[in-house]
Parts: structure tokens; sequence; C-alpha cells
């Protein structure tokens, strides 16, 4: 007798596939094309995802369940919206995702660690896996399954506004960090399939390789733009990394906003279908960018008919929708109901979608408890993200000459100075992505140490230490410091609104080295998110360590620079002379950087 309840999708002794297909074979075109939905929490309910058959909610940049949520408010806001997908006639669960690039970085109180280009400076992909472990561990404690990370860019131009989202210019670089996706998603077990997605349950996350393909190499490194490259340079510059993410099983790879010369990648059907899900055997699902079809048409969503066709047809999954969810079904549906979109295409997106929801075991655990709620912002984490601030401090300068080098600092002096709009400031020390899209300033936007306290934490408890932040030169003569630490750099940003031609230190950063460098011997920590103009300076500067964006723990800058540990980062892009020179990359035929790429001075620990 035939059990009339038994569903095989239902039963995870059955075969991923034929799961898959038995419930394809029940589902209408609506439940198909609601799991190609990802809408925005702000826009989402339990009843509007029971309604559309919602397959995916996200969180933008910022957005969050109320102010200072705690990982029980994330739990309970995600299961919610769980339930509403759980009640429906199939009971498919939604999946959740959020921008976890650098750490949970829009939860409240979690580890931030540093940004990509910091890491890029480690060349250390052991590390990269454990800070996806960690960072996997903070994303399941609120509930959520999937993190939009890693980013595998491989900036070309530091005019571009994502350039600290990008692990370095070189992507044989990029390529050996890829092993954050082990660390996110788990290790692939031997007996894997080649080139499935793989997540290895309650405490890993669905990761996602983006942006698909050549987002790092736009014209003046304007975000979003176009990449001018012919296909043996996307082949070897922009797209190996994306091999070693879909051997390590990446469950999704995002698509970017750019365009390969003059085509819109969102539309690109011979490298979306032909090159990644045909050649490369991609077997995950191809998620759009936030409102990423809208942009295929100059003005955005000027034909949304239009960009929707082109996008779907393309080869996009998952779309970001993010609010206009019922004009996205409804067009969706009227194209698949006049043939305009095969529903051959629609199947494929479903059963990619509903692959990496099997896979991850969301069947089986959907809804999540308040079990991992103490991982956020753990004691364990931290001292992982110190570890990985001390590795990825660069040493480009230490003393007048090598003979009398000035680092590691002293712990034991009478008196220093310390200066610099971003000594003293745990938004800035974090840069864009962190709390709010991007960025904030100020020192109770989460928990964590700014540079001030660490150097504070360090020095002998004789030491005395002075705090002024712009100080004139004949205070810095007239006041006896042993030496002082000058901490400045760019103010946070994330995208587009970090595109800059000049590439200078933020305001007054440039008076503030002049005036401390200028009357008593210094050391210069830049905070940025990438090379920035500095040759200026050079002269005056005795020390100058480049600490990208470190994160909460300001204590790992402190940590080296009085010599607990010694200096060991490799720069991972070129630095320039002056902006004039950029594009200038590494193996370049007029190369002729301050700093070259993989430069890095180093020091013995005390």
């Amino acid at each position: 007798m035939v059990d009339a309840d038994y569903a095989k999708y239902k039963d995870p002794k059955e075969s991923f596939d034929s799961r898959i297909d038995d419930l394809i074979d029940r589902m209408t075109l609506e439940e198909k094309i609601g799991q190609m939905v990802q809408i925005e929490r702000s826009v989402a309910s339990a009843d509007v995802i029971n309604k559309y058959f919602i397959g995916s909610v996200l969180s933008g940049g910022g957005s969050v369940p109320k102010k200072q949520a705690s990982a029980e408010d994330w739990v309970d806001m995600v299961n919610d919206f769980q339930r509403g997908a759980l009640s429906t006639r199939l009971g498919i669960p939604m999946i959740y995702g959020i921008d976890a690039v650098h750490g949970h970085n829009t939860v409240y109180n979690a580890t931030i660690f540093p940004h990509n280009i910091g890491l890029g400076a480690t060349r250390d992909p052991r590390l990269m896996k454990k800070i996806g472990e960690a960072t996997a561990l903070e994303v399941r404690a609120t509930g959520i399954q999937y993190a939009f990370s890693p980013c595998i860019a491989v900036c070309r131009d530091p005019r571009w506004g994502r350039c600290y989202e990008s692990y370095s210019e070189d992507h044989k670089v990029v390529q050996a960090m890829t092993e954050i996706i082990s660390g996110l998603q788990g290790d692939i077990p031997a007996n894997s399939p080649k080139d499935v997605p793989f997540v290895a349950g309650k405490t890993k996350v669905a990761a996602c390789a983006k942006h698909f393909v050549g987002d790092g190499g736009t014209t003046k490194g304007i975000n979003e733009n176009n990449t001018v490259i012919d296909r043996h340079g996307l082949l070897s510059i922009h797209i190996p990394a994306y091999y070693d993410s879909i051997s390590k099983g990446v469950a999704t790879i995002m698509v970017s906003y750019s365009s390969w010369n003059g085509e819109k990648m969102h539309a690109n059907h011979d490298l979306l279908t032909g090159f990644l899900k045909n050649t490369l055997r991609f077997r995950g699902f191809v998620i759009s960018d936030w409102e990423g079809i809208d942009r295929i048409t100059s003005p955005s969503h000027s034909n949304y008919t239009y960009s929707i066709e082109a996008g779907i047809t393309a080869g996009i999954d998952m779309v970001m929708i993010p609010h206009n969810y019922t004009e996205f079904i409804d067009g969706l549906t009227l194209l698949v109901k006049n043939n305009v979109i095969p529903i051959s295409r629609i199947d494929d997106a479903v059963e990619r979608i509903l692959r990496v929801k099997f896979v991850m075991g969301l069947f089986e655990s959907p809804l999540a408890d308040y079990s991992l709620v103490n991982e956020i912002g753990s004691q364990e984490h931290r001292e992982l993200a110190k570890e990985a601030v001390r590795k990825s401090l660069v040493l480009l300068k230490n003393g007048k000459d090598s003979d009398q080098p000035l680092l590691p600092l002293p712990k034991k002096a009478k008196k220093i100075l310390v200066a610099g709009s971003h000594a003293d400031n745990l938004g800035y020390q974090c840069g864009g992505w962190t709390i709010e899209w991007q960025g904030l300033s100020g020192n109770n936007i989460t928990s964590g140490t700014t540079i001030l306290s660490a150097i504070k934490n360090s020095v002998d408890k004789d030491t005395e230490i002075v705090y002024k932040e712009n100080p004139d030169l004949d205070y810095v003569k007239s006041n006896d410091f042993s030496y002082a630490i000058v901490v400045v750099g760019e103010k946070p940003y994330a995208e587009t609104n970090g595109d800059s031609l000049n590439l200078t230190i933020s305001d007054p950063g440039p008076s503030t080295i002049s005036n401390v460098c200028g009357g008593v011997k210094c050391v210069v920590v830049l905070i940025s998110g990438r090379p920035v103009v500095i040759q200026p300076y050079l002269d005056k500067i005795e020390g100058l360590v480049a600490a990208w964006l470190p994160g909460t723990e300001g204590q790992g800058v402190a940590d080296v620079l009085f010599g607990d540990y010694g200096f060991s980062g490799k720069l991972p892009r070129t630095w320039f002379k002056s902006v004039d020179q950029l594009p200038m990359n590494v193996g370049d035929l007029h190369y002729d950087p301050l700093f070259p790429f993989g430069f890095g001075l180093t020091t013995k620990p005390h």
C-alpha cells in the first residue's frame, strides 16, 4: 500500500536529485517563480512569504530588526519569516541572506575582522579558513543561513570604491584567499560529487562568490562601470578565483553590476550560462545583485519587462528584487505564459535553488534556536580577529635609515603623543559595511577597542599618553614628547561613494602629519581601504604602517607597534607615487611604484 502522506522530497534518505525532481513535479508555476524571488526584510512578513511562496529574504546594508538588536531578536525575526514559508502548501523553507563581508558586520557586538585588502596582506589561507568558520558561527547565531561573501574581485585600480573588498590586484593571492569558503561552508568530503555545492549543516552558511565577473577591472575604477579587456585577459585575471570557489563547493555566485566590453553582466548569457554553468559546470544558484536586473537598462527600471527577460534568459536563478516583488512576479509569469521564457529555464533556476536548500539541510532544520547566541563577538573570535590584524599590518618605512629603526616602539617612554582623526574612532577603524552600509563615525557604534585604547593598554604603567587629535607644531615642539604615533586615513565609505580620483587622506590628516612629524620623531599609521597619496609627506615620516581597515580589534595594531609581535604583512597591491600613474599593477611595462606589490619590512618581536 502506498502511503498517501509520503512525499519523496521530505525523505532525507532519498538522494538530493530524486528529492529535487519529486518536489519540482509537484510545484505550480506560481510556486516556482516564488522560489526565484529574494525580498528585503523591510517588505517581508510571514503573510507575504506565504502568499507569494517567496524563496528568500535578505537584509540590505544596515537593515536590522531593531537598533542594537540582540542575536535572539534576529533569530525571532528570521523564524517568523520561516514559519510563513513552512505554512505554504509544500512547506519549502526560505533562505535568509546578509552581507557578512568582514565578520557579521551588520550585527551589534559582532566581531569585525579586517576588510579583505588587509586579509590579502596576511598571505595566510589557513587564517582565512578560521575567519570563515568564526563568521559562519556568528551568522548562524542570528538564525541566518546565507552570507554574501567572499568578494573575489581582483581590484586593478584603487580608485574603485570597493577596492578594500578585494584581497589583491594579483589573482593568485585572491585564489589562495578563497580558502575562506571552506571555513564558511565546511570542507567538501572526499566522496562529494565534483562542483556540487556543499554546506556542512547547522554551524555553516551558504557562501557567495562575487561579483561575476570583472567587477574590479572597470575603467578608472568607476563602480558598476565597464571592464574593457579581451577574453584572454578576463580568463587569466578575473576568472581564476571562480575555479577555486567552485571546486570548494561554493553554493552561490552573485552577478556583477559591471559590464564587459559594453555588455551588462546581468544580461550576459554567454558568460552566465555558456561559461559559468556549462563550461565550469557550476551547479549552485546564480543570484543577481541588489536591483541588478533593473540596472540592465539606463535609466534603471525604465523597461522592466525587458530587464526580467534579459536577466532570467541570461541565466540568473534568484533575483534580489528587493522591494517591488509583485511587479517582478507578474512580469515573469506573463513572460513564461506567453512562451517568451521557456519553462525549462524556470525549472533550471528552481532546481539550483532547491539543491542548495537540500544540501545544507534546510528542509530538516528550517528553524533556528538560541543555542549559538553566545558566539556573537565571543572572546575566541576577537582573539582571532586580533591575530588577523597583526598579520595584516604592512611596515612601509622604519627609520630615516635602516641602521636606526624606530619600530618596534619602546613601551617605557616618558611621554608619548598620540594624534590623528583615526586614533580614537572605532567606526573609522572598521570602515564601510559596518553596522550601516556606508559605515559610521564614533566609538559607540558597536563594541571593540580603538587604537588609542590599545596603545594605553600596551605601554608601561609610568608612561604618560597624551592624546590630541590635531595639534599645532608649537604644541608638539614645546611638550618634550619621546615620540609620536599619528593615526590618520580615509573616512568610511562603501561602493560608489568610495570612488575617488584623488585618493587623498581625509582632512585634517595631512596637516596633522606635517605638524606632528615636523616636531618630533613619529610613526604614521594609515587607516585606509587602499593605497593613498603619501609620497609628499614621506620625508618627514620616520615610520610608516599600512593598517588598512582593521575592524573592532585595535589591540592588534598596538601589539605589533610595541613589539609583542613582529611585522610580517606584504602589500597586496602596488603603492603608487601619484594617481597619474593609475592604473598600475605588478607586471606592467611601466611599473614605477612608491612601494612595489609584495613589499613589507619585517621586525622581530621584543
